[in-house]
C-alpha cells in the first residue's frame, strides 16, 4: 500500500493550485462539484482518491491529469523511492 506521503503530496498540489487561482474551497468545490469538506480532507492527505475524480481536479485546473501528478514542480528531490509499497514491508 502507498503510504501518506503520496497523498499528502496530491493533497499540497491541489492547495497550491487552488491558492495560486485565489480559490477558497468553497469556489473549487463548486468547480468541481465536491463538499467543501472532501476538498479539505484531499487537501491534508487524509483522502485516498480515485482517478476518476483526480480527473476532475484536472479538470477544474485546465490542466492533464499527467500534469497534476507531477510533484517534482513542487518538490524536485522527490523520487520513486520516496514512495512506500506494501511489498516493501
Amino acid at each position: 500500500m502507498i503510504n501518506k506521503f503520496l497523498l499528502k503530496e496530491f493533497g499540497l498540489k491541489i492547495r497550491n493550485l487552488r491558492t495560486q487561482e485565489n480559490l477558497s474551497q468553497e469556489q473549487l468545490s463548486f468547480r468541481t462539484g465536491f463538499h467543501r469538506t472532501y476538498i479539505d480532507m484531499i487537501e491534508r492527505g487524509e483522502r485516498n482518491i480515485s482517478l476518476t475524480n483526480i480527473t476532475v481536479f484536472a479538470k477544474a485546473f485546465k490542466m492533464d491529469v499527467s500534469e497534476l501528478l507531477n510533484f517534482k514542480i513542487q518538490n524536485p528531490k522527490l523520487s520513486y523511492h520516496d514512495y512506500q509499497l506494501k511489498s516493501d514491508n
